[in-house]
C-alpha cells in the first residue's frame, strides 16, 4: 500500500493526467516510443464522456520527471511496465482497460502478466512482439536494419529523426503526423530516447503472448511499415481469443491520422467485452 506521499510522487514522476468521471470505468492510455501522452489528445475527449481516462508519460518522455530516470530499471521493457503498474496503484484503479500504442502493447502484456487481475482487457494499437526477423517469424526488419537505425541515431540524431518520422507516419498520406512525430523525437533527450529505442527494437515478447488471459484487441493499420500486417496477424493467432481488426487508416499512428476510425474500433471492442 502506497502512502499518499508515495502516490503523489508517482503522479508527478509520470506526469499523470486524469479526465472524465472518477467513478467511471478506467481507461489507461500508454504512448509509444518517442512519443508522449499528447498523442492521445484526439480521442481522449470522446472516451472521457463515459470513462475515467488516465494518460501519462514514461520516465524520460514528455513532461515526466527525468531526474527519476534509472538506467538499470529502464534497461528492459519490464521497467516501463513497472511505470504502468505504479500509476495504477497510485490512483487505486481496478478493472483497467489498457490501450497501448506500438511498443506499449507489449509493455501492457508484461504489466498484465506481472499483476493478474488488475486489467480487464488490453487494446493493442500497432503491436509487434519482435521487430527483427527470426525465420519463419517475420518482424519486418533484419538485424542489420535495426543495427543501422541505432547507429544512425548515434551518428546523426537529426538525420535519424528525419528518416524515422516519415516512415512511421507514412508521410505521403499524413505529412502533419510525420512533422509532429519528428518534433516529439527532437524534443526528447537523445540519451533517454536512445536507450528506449534499444530496448524497443531488440525486445522479443513472443513467448509472453500465449500467457495473456484477458480479452485483447489487435488493431492493425493498413500499410504500416513498423508493424506489418503479418505481425498483427501473428499477435492475433498467438494471444488466446484475441480480436483482430484491420482498419483503413494507413501508417502506424491511427489515433493521430484517423481518430474517428480508431474510436469506432475501440468502442466496438469495449462493448463486445463489457
Amino acid at each position: 500500500m502506497l502512502t499518499p506521499a508515495q502516490a503523489q510522487s508517482i503522479l508527478h514522476r509520470n506526469h499523470v493526467v486524469s479526465t472524465g468521471p472518477e467513478d467511471a470505468p478506467p481507461v489507461l492510455l500508454a504512448h509509444g516510443f518517442g512519443c508522449d501522452q499528447t498523442m492521445w489528445r484526439l480521442i481522449t475527449p470522446d472516451l472521457a464522456r463515459d470513462h475515467r481516462v488516465v494518460a501519462f508519460d514514461y520516465v524520460g518522455s514528455g513532461r515526466s520527471d527525468v531526474t527519476q530516470y534509472d538506467p538499470a530499471r529502464y534497461g528492459s521493457l519490464r521497467g516501463y511496465a513497472r511505470d504502468v503498474l505504479d500509476v495504477v496503484e497510485a490512483l487505486g484503479l481496478r478493472d483497467v482497460t489498457f490501450v497501448g500504442h506500438s511498443v506499449s502493447s507489449m509493455i501492457g502484456v508484461l504489466a498484465s502478466l506481472e499483476a493478474p487481475g488488475v486489467f480487464s482487457r488490453l487494446a493493442m494499437v500497432g503491436p509487434s512482439p519482435r521487430y527483427i526477423d527470426d525465420p519463419p517469424y517475420r518482424g519486418g526488419f533484419s538485424q542489420q536494419d535495426i543495427d543501422g537505425l541505432l547507429g544512425l541515431m548515434d551518428r546523426n540524431f537529426m538525420g535519424w529523426a528525419d528518416f524515422l518520422a516519415p516512415t512511421i507516419a507514412r508521410v505521403a498520406d499524413h505529412p502533419e503526423v510525420a512533422a509532429e512525430l519528428k518534433g516529439s523525437f527532437c524534443s526528447t533527450d537523445p540519451l533517454y530516447l536512445r536507450r528506449f529505442a534499444e530496448v524497443t527494437f531488440y525486445a522479443d515478447n513472443r513467448d509472453d503472448l500465449p500467457k495473456v488471459s484477458v480479452p485483447t484487441l489487435v488493431l492493425q493499420c493498413s500499410d504500416d511499415a513498423i508493424a506489418p500486417e503479418e505481425v498483427g496477424l501473428y499477435c492475433a493467432r498467438t494471444i488466446p481469443g484475441a480480436t483482430y481488426r484491420k482498419i483503413h487508416a494507413t501508417g502506424h499512428c491511427p489515433h493521430l491520422s484517423d481518430p474517428e476510425e480508431t474510436l469506432e474500433v475501440l468502442r466496438s471492442f469495449f462493448a463486445a467485452t463489457a
